[in-house]
This record gives structure tokens, C-alpha cells and sequence, in this order.
């Protein structure tokens, strides 16, 4: 007898209710602590729902569950499936079976492929002629890193609570010899990310075939995040005022971010590079793609592609801007993302670099990688996708010119050529510990080993060798005015520089504090038995963290005499009043950026050393309980004073505990020298776990105070 949907009474079966088993099905996907409306779960793994009906179940019943994606699902283009809960039979890797049936309920578990397309699916239960729908039909589809056979697949549990499951976390800012922390709240589960990230795909250009492939879904939110091409999430700005806008600063997390973007649907103002990957990390790990932010310290902007940073200075060490068409970052976030490359070779699964910072276009768009870390390690700059600008950003030459006037015309002399001064102690929140990891062996190999010498080769090879043309063309510079000519690809001809006769180092005398005088240290080394007369000038400026001078603070120039194996200390001291006004004057978090050359008579050699200095910040204190409950208030208090010589105008101080209470922002006033302000907030814990409270401070002068304190919720 053929099933029909009459059944043995003849009468037509109805649907009365589908139970989509939130609770049960969430907790073993993984997906219990998204706050959405629908059902979230993962592909590859199955789902049970619990489906009543007007009657009880028959043997001869028909029953077909249809599961559909997009706007116009077609079953040829694998996103609209036909399930027959009687065969169990595979419709484009999708099925359904019956698992039990009794009077008028029946339990199905519904299992999708592994490969299956990630967005928002509606799905109906068809009983003969009547088709229902439940009144909240979506169920999202994410990917699945606990899958062995989806792409995305992460071994170690702890790898997967960290990188797809942690909702908070923090991002390395700084310099490479002053690295800290900056909390930041991820929020991936809160409400409205998800359906952002939906919106997302629907606002890339993939076609749903693609929603399939990380490595297509994670380029495209590269792209997506930011806001340059396609009306993106996020406006970058770097310019020091954001009056129409939010500074960078002063963001602490995804998601007020996200939540903005998608209730205007219009591009958020601003953000940087940190920004841009905390959004990103929130995108990629709310899909269910491990992911992480990662800082790499003196990161090249390599414009011309020719592994080369070249710095130009004065005979005042002051930097030229009008030459220097490359940049070198103090830092530059970026973000990794986990998965297998079926495009590629074998041997280039794991990480992947990913960067949604707009930079430079890749095939046209604000976009970049997936690049495999083992092809940039490799020297395999070939491979799709950006790998070329990647392995620049942390293998590049650092080259110091010094630009003097000879007879009237301009002479370029190259000073030092520093081949590990770019990619320095990359860095990544460790799993499951709050502190940093380096992760820089995972990008290159160790600076002057066999291996990294074979890796610059290769990645020379693929590198178009049109050494100073573009570049000094464009300074209208002639070729002939460079003396001790370096080219590109030298490093991979096993050039060897020896080793100077004179060193120099720079060091700080006291912790630098906004309001206190720079009190720097310049100390000259000579290793060589003879009388030296040294020529030494340095320069101190306001710098931005992409490497901008904002202003000349101060300069020296001497000339020491020094005899054999001996030093000399050379102190260089610029008084506060230098350098406070402008904190004042500009949007952003300056740096202390110091330059000494030295020249050394009877010669024709200059050496260069630079060194960046952060500024430290008086810290918040948050009281609050060690532990509370789920449901039960508790108050938490943030205390700041000002121990600056300085008075901080405009404070601001903005908290937020995800899962306790969302973003709060408190007007402080002025905070003069020695003044404290006092803020409070009732928190009311709705998950429980280890939850994180994060504060920032923020002012005209100092630009972000940051702290994140840890409670312990229990039901």
C-alpha cells in the first residue's frame, strides 16, 4: 500500500505544532548562549524536533519536511530540500527519520550535510495537500568546528572554548618593546549579532552555493567589516578628529558596534585597525569559524612590494614625509581564522591570515587573505589569497636613508639596513589564560636560520625586481645621488653587514608619565682600539601609531670624542610643556618616537638608531563581589583619580559586562590633578560562568584607560 496522507481513517493529517527543542538541541551544538529567537545549530550534526498533529500517526502517513534557503529556493540549486521522514532518504545531503512516534506526537532528528550552506533557513511541515509553518519557521545554520568532516574542524576543546566560544578577550596595542593589553568584549552570543551576521552574507555578493566555504565567507567579511566598498560596518578614520563619529578609543567592544549597524543599516563611525579585527573576531567566531585577533609589532606597509620600508631623514634626524611613500605601524591588528584549503596544495590548513583594516585593494576591493600562515612562513607568496602583502607586513627590510644637501643638490646616504626590525613579537590572547601568547615562529622562522634565509629567497623570486623606479620617480630623484645603493632582493643574495664599531642605544631614565618631562638617555659604544670623533644628532616626536609624526618636540646635536673600548651618555630632556598641549589638540594616542643618527668623522659612515616610548596612565579600580548568582543583583563600583600633573578634561568612563549589563557610558566632568570620580552600576548576572566586566576612561588628554575584572556566576 502506498503511504498517503489520509491515513487509515481517511482523513487528511494536520500538523498542530512544531517544538523546536531549543534547550536540548542548543546545549549539544554548542549554541545555548546565543540570545535569539530562533534555533541555532551547527551543519553536519543532527537536530531533533518534536512535531504534534491533530490525530494519531499512521503508518500510512505521509509526512515531508521542507527545509529552504534564500529567496527563491529551487531543489536543483541544492536550497530548497524535500525530507521524507518515512525513507530518511538523502535530499542534497540533507535527511530526516523518524525517531519515535506516539499517539499524536513524533520525535525526527533532521541531520545536514557537513558542507551545507550557513544562513537562515525557514522550514515547513507538509502533510498532503496542508503545508504549516510554525510561527517562528527559522532555524540558523552555522559552521561546525566539534564536526571532524566540516572544513572548520579544531581538534583540542580548549582551542574551540577560546576561539569560538569566548565572548571576550583582549587585543595587544603598544609598541614592540611596550606590549598591553586592551580588553575588549567580543559578544558574538548577544542580541542582534547574529542576525547582523546574517545580514552580512546577505549583503555580500556570494552566491548562496558559496556560503558553504569559509574561505569564500571569511574573504567576503574582510571586506564586509569594513565600510570602504560596500557600505561595510565600520568607517576607518585616522585622522585625529571624529567629531561626527565615535572616536576608536572609545569603543570597548563588537557589540554596540554591530548593534548600531544593523538597526540603521548605515556604516558605523570609526574605526582602526583593532576595531576593525575585534568586529571581524566577532563576525567570524558568531559563523562558527575559529578565530582570533592578532597585533604584529613594527608592521610594514610595504606600498611597492619590494620587501623594503625605506625611512628618510635629515641631517637633524627629523623625519621626511614627502619621501617615505611605505609606513612602518607601531602596530597593526590583524585577525587569523581556521580552516582547510581544498584550493590549494596540500599542506597550507590551519591558519589563515584575514585583515577587514582597509589598506590596500585585493582584485579590486578593500579585502584581504584568507592567506595560509604556513605560505607566508613558506615564503609562498604566490597562493591565493594577499600572501604577497602579508609576509611583507612582518619580513620587510627596514632602511634608514639620510638626506643631505651636497653642492646645492640632494644626496641620499643609506645609514643601516635592519633585517628583523619588521614583525616583532606577534602576539595573540593565549587559550584559556589571560596572557599573551607569541605566535611570531608561526609567521617566519627565526631571523638569520637556514630556513628563514630559504624563505626570503623564495618569496623574492616572486617579486617583481623594478627596484627605485616607481617609487623615486615619483620623488623626482635621481638614481645617481644614492650612495651605498641597496637593492630589494639583497637579503636573499646573502648580504652581510658587518657588524659596527659604534653602537648606539636609547633608554628611558624614569617611567613616562603625560605632564612629566622626557628624560631620555643616548648612549654611545665604540669596540674598536682608536680614537672616534661622532657627529651625533637626535630628534624627538609626537607620533601617531601608524607611524605619523604629529609634531617635532625637541633636538640635539653634539659631537663626542671618545677613546679605544670606552661610552659616553648623552642625555636628551624635553620639558612637558612641549608636548601636553598637542595630547590635547589631536584625537588620537600618540607615541614618543626618538631618532639618533651619528656620523663618524674620517668616514663615510652614519649609523641610525630609533627607539618608541608609551605613555603609562594612573589605573581604575573596580570593587565588586568575587562571585554572584544568576537572577540576583549585585553593585559594582569604578574608582579613578587622577595622578597626573595634568588636569584630564571631558572624562568619560564607559562599562559594559556582557551577560550583566549592557554598555553605560558616565559623563565625569574635569578631574584635576589629585581628583577622584566615583561611578556605580547594578549588574544583574543572566548567565552563568565566568563573566568579565571591562572599563574604560577616556579624556581630551589622555586618549584610553582601560581595565577588565573577572566575577564568577553560578546558577
Amino acid at each position: 500500500m502506498v503511504p498517503s496522507a489520509a491515513g487509515f481513517l481517511g482523513t487528511q493529517l494536520k500538523v498542530t505544532g512544531v517544538d523546536f527543542l531549543k534547550s536540548q538541541n542548543m546545549r549539544l551544538h554548542h549554541t545555548d548562549a546565543y540570545d535569539n529567537q530562533g534555533l541555532v545549530v551547527r551543519r553536519g550534526q543532527d537536530f531533533q524536533l518534536k512535531l504534534t498533529f491533530d490525530r494519531d500517526l499512521s503508518a500510512t502517513d505521509l509526512v515531508n519536511l521542507l527545509v529552504s534557503i534564500g529567496n527563491k529556493p529551487m531543489p536543483t540549486l541544492g536550497t530548497q530540500m524535500s525530507l521524507n521522514l518515512r525513507s530518511g532518504k538523502d535530499c542534497n545531503g540533507w535527511r530526516a527519520t523518524i525517531i519515535t512516534s506516539s499517539n499524536k506526537e513524533c520525535l525526527v532528528a533532521v541531520t545536514s550535510p557537513a558542507d551545507a550552506i550557513v544562513g537562515k533557513y525557514c522550514l515547513k511541515v507538509i502533510t498532503g495537500s496542508d503545508t504549516y509553518k510554525p510561527e517562528n519557521d527559522v532555524v540558523y545554520l552555522l559552521f561546525n568546528p566539534w564536526c571532524q568532516v566540516d572544513t572548520v574542524f579544531m581538534a583540542g576543546n580548549a582551542e574551540k572554548n577560546e576561539y569560538v566560544l569566548n565572548d571576550t578577550g583582549c587585543i595587544y596595542v603598544g609598541s614592540a618593546d611596550y606590549i598591553r593589553s586592551r580588553p575588549w568584549n567580543f559578544g558574538q552570543f548577544e542580541e542582534f549579532i547574529l542576525d547582523c551576521c546574517m545580514y552580512l552574507l546577505d549583503q555580500s555578493k556570494l552566491k548562496l552555493s558559496a556560503r558553504r566555504d569559509p574561505v569564500a565567507v571569511s574573504r567576503a567579511m574582510s571586506a564586509l567589516v569594513n565600510a570602504n566598498d560596500d557600505r561595510g560596518v565600520l568607517v576607518g578614520n585616522w585622522s585625529g578628529g571624529y567629531t561626527c563619529g565615535t572616536s576608536p578609543l572609545r569603543w570597548i567592544g563588537s557589540v554596540s558596534i554591530l548593534q548600531q549597524y544593523y538597526k540603521t543599516k548605515q556604516s558605523v563611525r570609526y574605526g582602526q585597525c583593532w576595531v576593525f579585527s575585534g568586529v571581524l573576531t566577532t563576525v567570524m567566531r558568531c559563523l562558527g569559524i575559529p578565530a582570533r585577533s592578532v597585533s604584529n609589532f613594527d608592521s610594514a606597509h610595504d606600498t611597492q612590494e619590494d620587501l623594503r620600508v625605506d625611512i628618510y631623514v635629515n641631517e637633524h634626524g627629523e623625519p621626511l614625509k614627502k619621501l617615505s611613500f611605505d609606513s612602518i605601524w607601531n602596530f597593526h591588528v590583524w585577525n587569523d581564522v581556521w580552516m582547510k584549503r581544498p584550493d590549494l596544495p596540500a599542506g597550507y590548513d590551519g591558519w589563515q591570515t584575514i585583515d577587514s583594516t582597509p589598506q590596500e585593494r585585493s582584485h579590486g576591493i578593500f579585502q584581504c587573505g584568507p592567506s595560509p600562515l604556513k605560505a607566508v612562513q613558506e615564503g609562498d607568496v604566490y597562493l591565493n589569497f594577499d600572501c604577497k602583502f602579508v609576509y611583507a607586513e612582518v619580513n620587510a627590510d627596514k632602511v634608514f636613508w639620510c638626506v643631505r644637501k651636497v653642492n646645492g643638490k640632494e644626496e641620499y646616504i643609506r645609514t643601516n639596513v635592519y633585517a628583523n626590525a619588521i614583525g616583532k613579537n606577534i602576539s595573540t590572547k593565549a587559550v584559556g589564560q589571560n596572557r599573551r601568547e607569541d605566535i611570531t615562529a608561526q609567521y617566519k622562522y627565526p631571523e638569520g636560520s637556514p630556513q628563514e634565509r630559504k624563505a626570503m629567497q623564495r618569496a623574492s623570486s616572486f617579486i617583481s625586481r623594478n627596484g627605485f623606479g616607481a617609487r623615486f620617480a615619483s620623488a623626482i630623484v635621481p638614481r645617481a645621488r644614492f650612495q651605498q645603493d641597496v637593492h630589494p632582493w639583497s637579503r636573499c643574495q646573502d648580504e652581510v653587514l658587518p657588524k659596527p664599531e659604534v653602537q648606539l642605544e636609547i633608554t628611558s631614565k624614569k617611567p613616562l608619565y603625560p605632564g612629566n618631562p622626557i628624560d631620555l638617555g643616548i648612549t654611545v659604544k665604540t669596540s674598536a682600539p682608536t680614537s672616534w670623533t661622532i657627529n651625533l644628532t637626535a630628534s624627538c616626536h609626537l607620533q601617531s601609531y601608524i607611524g605619523q609624526i604629529e609634531a617635532n618636540l625637541g633636538s640635539i646635536k653634539e659631537t663626542i670624542k671618545l677613546e679605544g673600548k670606552s661610552e659616553m651618555e648623552v642625555p636628551l630632556k624635553i620639558a612637558a610643556d612641549k608636548y601636553v598641549g598637542r595630547l590635547a589638540s589631536v584625537g588620537d594616542e600618540d607615541l614618543i618616537k626618538v631618532i639618533v643618527i651619528a656620523e663618524i668623522e674620517g668616514t663615510d659612515e652614519k649609523l641610525a638608531k630609533e627607539t618608541t616610548l608609551i605613555f603609562q596612565y594612573p589605573p581604575i579600580t573596580v570593587e565588586m563581589p568575587a562571585t554572584a548568582k544568576v537572577d540576583q543583583e549585585f553593585n559594582c563600583a569604578f574608582i579613578f583619580k587622577n595622578t597626573l600633573r595634568i588636569p584630564l578634561q571631558d572624562c568619560k568612563l564607559c562599562v559594559e559586562g556582557l551577560g550583566m549589563f549592557k554598555m553605560t557610558s558616565f559623563d565625569e566632568g574635569d578631574i584635576q590633578p589629585g581628583g577622584i570620580f566615583k561611578s556605580k552600576i547594578i549588574c544583574t548576572p543572566k548567565r552563568a560562568g565566568e563573566k568579565k566586566i571591562v572599563a574604560k576612561v577616556t579624556s581630551v588628554q589622555v586618549k584610553e584607560i582601560s581595565v577588565e575584572k573577572a566575577i564568577t556566576i553560578t546558577e
